[in-house]
Order: structure tokens, then sequence, then C-alpha cells
């Protein structure tokens, strides 16, 4: 038999071969495994990586996931997160301590009504989108929390992270995106993100009124896409996104400003149907930066209640995102009514909290009030001789205004007078109107009759609906409407003059304003009508303090009489206006010469 012998050149292919095989073990890239100080991965899956894929090129081909599409929970004391594997983002949000009208609990996210998705072009895969992508989790147990990495793998030496990082406690987290190996040619990929407002609250019209599109841009300017929906914007150096769903958000706070954001604000409501699922439509269209094909971009979530003590505690101003009121509005709703209504209702149930409250302010506007009818009163005494003169020179507009003029400037009198102080409380009547509708602590909370002082009132339900009132009666309006008549009844007697020709009825006005807020409040919180009716009790009660046991009407027409005895200076108003009645009157004697 032939003995058999070994070729030399076996034995130089065997060596090339096994030089071939160490040098691409030591160029694969190894997996990242979690640190020792983290717990045990709790899911993972395996990545078909081909036996052909291995060697990196210019224009590697994409490896195929062979697993299937898998959920991942993160929780903490408050927030419930479920991380779809199909697109990596979160497919359900659910706040554990609060509830809906329906007494369900408060989904933020859920049947797909949210989608975050990032285009990418990876090169030879060309343009991809994550949410059409698997993504493989690792999760991990942390001191603070839990750590959730979804990787989609591209190639061998391409892959996309979404990073979640959940602490122990509270509504925000942290959410990084890292992406290794994308095009070099791309400069940045686009982000887009979309969501459909749910309703949480009995009156949905009432909710979608204060379920806005919110964002900070250029450090510290607020802007808004209109409440009403419809509305389209763009802003450069956006700090943060909030889409506002009236008492919860979900906010996305960039490590660095977005250098340009597109939003879009849609209604979608039924306006018909008091049933309706979503409220509004918000999109926002943004890019990330791609730095030699990385991407590592840093963001943090709030998925929150819409709480003002909760979101000033934020170093990024997201208490912004709340509608305070505009100006001065604002201004006392933050430093007067939030802290002095969060002052009461730690020591007394919030409806009694309402109406403390009530009582201070107005006591604190009293000496307003004070002036207001005293300007009323000189009006009553002075009613006699004005109608004297509108008698005497009922043919002659200018010189019955001329001659009303002079007597207001003798007497020291004015209509206008009674305005001023009406004017002065303007922007309290304006701020307590924007502070119940968002002051998130009266959510849930009973009083009397009232199970929401957040929302409206039902004493009893209608088998109909009625056009700008609706399909039920709520209380708290009927008796702040009532308490406004009286008022009206009150303040009408002395304040209001004799009708002239081409005048509107201004008695017919003002008995119409209490069946307006009838209509009005109906739907509105019922802690706003309640503010209202003990409002107008208090103000009556204090008229007539006022009128039995301050003011003296014999006193005040003695004090005019000596006033009209002394000569008495015209401001530059009252000369302007003299000076225009006098040219007025002028030019109507020369018109009746002609």
């Amino acid at each position: 038999m032939e003995e058999r012998k070994i070729d030399p050149f076996q034995l130089i292919g065997f060596a090339l071969l096994a030089g071939w095989f160490l040098w691409m073990m030591s160029t694969q890239e190894i997996p990242e495994s979690p640190s020792p100080d983290t717990a045990e991965t709790t899911s993972t899956a395996v990545i078909s990586e081909g036996k052909n894929n291995m060697q990196e090129t210019d224009e590697p081909e994409s490896i195929e996931q062979e697993v299937p599409v898998e959920t991942i929970v993160l929780e903490n004391k408050v927030l419930k997160l479920t991380i779809s594997g199909q697109g990596g983002f979160i497919e359900e949000a659910v706040l554990k301590e609060h509830t809906n009208y329906l007494d369900q609990p408060i989904h933020i996210i859920q049947d797909k009504n949210n989608a975050f998705d990032l285009s990418y072009n990876t090169g030879s895969a060309g343009q991809k989108h994550s949410l059409d992508q698997i993504f493989t989790p690792t999760l991990s147990q942390t001191s603070d929390g839990q750590e959730l990495r979804m990787r989609h793998r591209i190639t061998p030496s391409q892959f996309l992270d979404f990073i979640y990082t959940l602490p122990n406690e509270g509504y925000r987290f942290s959410f990084d995106i890292v992406a290794k190996g994308l095009n070099n040619r791309e400069n940045e990929a686009t982000l887009n993100w979309t969501q459909q407002g749910f309703r949480h609250a009995k009156s949905a019209d009432y909710e979608n009124r204060y379920t806005q599109l919110v964002y900070e841009y250029e450090n510290d300017k607020v802007g808004t896409l209109s409440a009403a929906g419809d509305d389209d914007d763009q802003d450069k150096k956006v700090s943060w996104i909030s889409y506002r769903q009236h008492f919860f958000s979900m906010i996305l706070i960039p490590e660095n400003p977005f250098k340009t954001v597109d939003f879009v604000s849609e209604n979608i409501m039924d306006s018909e149907s008091e049933d309706s699922k979503f409220l509004k439509r918000f999109e926002s269209s943004t890019t990330l930066p791609i730095i030699g094909g990385d991407i590592a971009t840093n963001f943090d979530w709030f998925i929150g209640p819409t709480d003002y003590n909760l979101l000033r505690q934020y170093d990024e101003n997201l208490s912004d995102s709340i509608s305070f009121g505009w100006g001065i509005i604002g201004w006392i709703n933050r430093f007067v009514f939030f802290p002095l209504f969060g002052f009461l209702s730690n020591m007394l149930p919030y409806g009694i909290a309402i109406i403390v409250m009530t009582i201070i302010v107005r006591l604190a506007l009293s000496p307003v009030t004070y002036k207001s009818y005293l300007s009323q009163a000189k009006m009553k005494v002075l009613k006699p001789e004005v109608a004297e003169i509108n008698e005497k020179y009922k043919k002659d507009a200018a010189k019955r205004q001329q001659e009303t003029m002079k007597l207001y400037t003798k007497a020291g009198a004015s209509p206008l007078a009674g305005c001023v102080p009406a004017l002065l409380q303007l922007p309290v009547f304006l701020g307590l109107f924007y502070f119940f509708p968002v002051a998130f602590s009266l959510r849930g909370q009973s009083f009397l009759w009232a199970d929401d002082l957040s929302s409206y009132d039902v004493v009893a339900d209608l088998p109909f609906s009625i056009p700008f009132y609706g399909d039920h009666i709520s209380l708290f309006p009927i008796l702040a409407s009532i308490a406004i008549f009286i008022y009206t009844r009150m303040t009408a007697g002395q304040q209001m003059q004799t009708s002239q020709p081409g005048m509107p009825n201004m008695k017919f006005i003002m008995y119409l304003m209490p069946l307006m807020m009838l209509f009005f409040f109906n739907n509105y919180a019922s802690g706003l009508s309640l503010y209202y009716f003990v409002s107008n009790l208090i103000t009556i009660f204090i008229m007539l303090v006022i009128k039995n046991y301050i003011i003296d009407d014999a006193k005040i027409h003695a004090q005019i009489e000596e006033k009209k005895k002394k000569p008495r200076k015209q401001n530059r108003f009252q000369r302007k206006m003299q000076e225009i009645m006098e040219q007025a009157e002028q030019q109507q004697k020369a018109n009746r010469k002609k």
C-alpha cells in the first residue's frame, strides 16, 4: 500500500484558513452585557446573522431578524409603560393613581393613538422608519429603577437603540436615541411624533377647550396652537413640546433645543356628539443631527397630571404649559390664587376652601366696591336734575350733552367714575375664570351635590339636548344667575339713566346677562359657578351695608350742593369734552341758518 504523505500546500491552506477565522473572531462586535451592579436580563431575543454576512463591506447587507414581536412593561408607583417590540416605542401609558369620568384608569397612550417615528438612511437598505422595525429588548433592574434597551440591529455594524430609564418614583423618565453606522452622507434624521388626545371628562366640549399643543421656544417664550384646533406653526430653538389633554399632559423635553419644529393641531372631536373618544390630533416634526454616521440624543418624557404644584418643580418651566392667562392675569394666578387656594385646601375641604377664598377676595375688593357704589349714589342724587336738562333741551342734543356735562363737573360726579372700579376688578374676574378650569387639585373633589368641582354638577338629566345649554341641568349656575339678577336689580335703579333715542336699552342688556351666564356656565366647572354664586351674595351683602349704614343720600346731596357753589377747575379731559360739545353746538347753529 502506498504511504500517504502530507502535502505542504494543504498545511499552508489550513494555516491561512485558521488565520482568517481568528481575524474574523477578533473583529466581530461583541454584544454588550449588563454591568455587574444590575440584575440578570429578564428578556432576550436571538438574532440570526447569516453565515455569509460576517465580513464588513462599504455597503453591508441588512440582516433579517427571526424574532417575534415582544412587549416589555416598565412600572413604578404612579406610571405604567408598555413598550412594543414593533417600533420600539410606548404602546400603552397608564397613570395608576387617576381615573376618568367612567372610573376607568387614565390612558395617555392606548389603541395606537400615539406614534413616534424616526426616519433614517442606512446606506444599502435605504430610507427606513423605526415604526416598521422589530426591536430586541434588554431589561435591567438598577438601584434607581429600570432600564430598557430596545435595539434594532440593521447589520453587524449598524444598529438603532431606544433606551428608557424609569425611576422608582415620579412621572418623568429619560429616553435616549442612539444609532451607529448610518449613512455618512446624511446629516439629519427626521423625527415625527403624533398623538390623538383621549377624552377623560364628562363634557367633551369643555375638556376640548383646554386641550392644546403648547411649546417653549427661544428659552422663555411660550407658543400655543389655537384651542379650536385646525392650526399649524413653526418655531426655532424649541425647548419642550407638550400635548396637553386638559388635566393630563405628555411632554417631550430634549437635552438640547430642537433646531426647528413644525407643529400641527387638528380638531377631531365630533361636535354633534358628547360621546367622542378623541378630542384633538397633534403632530410635531423635527430633525436629529447625525454626526459621523451616529446619533446620540438624550430626552426626558413627562407623562402625568397637568398639576401646577408638580410641574413647577422642574427647571424647564414646564408649568408654563398651563393656561394661566395673559399678562397680569397670569401673574395673579401664579402668585396669588394658586398659593392662596393651596394654603386653604390643605386645612379645609375643597368646597369650603373655595368659599373662604371668595370671602377673602371680596373683602380685599370692598374698597373698590365702595367707590363704585358712591359714584352710583351721586348719579342717583343728580338723576332729577339730569331729567330736567333732558326735557329742557330735548330737541337740541348737543346743548343737552353740554349742560349735563356742566352739571356733573359742578357736582364732582362722573358717569365714568363707576366704570373705573369695575375695570380694576376685571383682572381678578378673568384670573379666577382661568384659575378654576386649570386647578388640578379640584379634579374629583366633591361638594354638596357636585361630584367633581372641576366639572359641571348635575341635578337633573334632560331627555333632549338644548342648543348652547346641554342635556342636563346644573344647579350652581342657576344659583349664580339668580344672585347676579338680584345684584343687577339693586344697581340698575340708581345707575341707569333715562334711555335716549338711538341708544340701546341698557336695562335689557343688564337683565340679559344673568340668562347668558346661565347658559354659559351650565357645562363649566362647578367650582367656578360656586365662586360666582358666593361672590355675588357677598357683594350684595356689602352693598346693603354700604347703602344702609355707610352712605347717606341726604348727606351726599348736601355735599353736591356745596360743590356746586364753589368754582371747580376742569381737568384736561373735561376741557377737551367741553370744547368738542361747544364746537358741535356752533356747527348745529350754522346748519340751522342754512
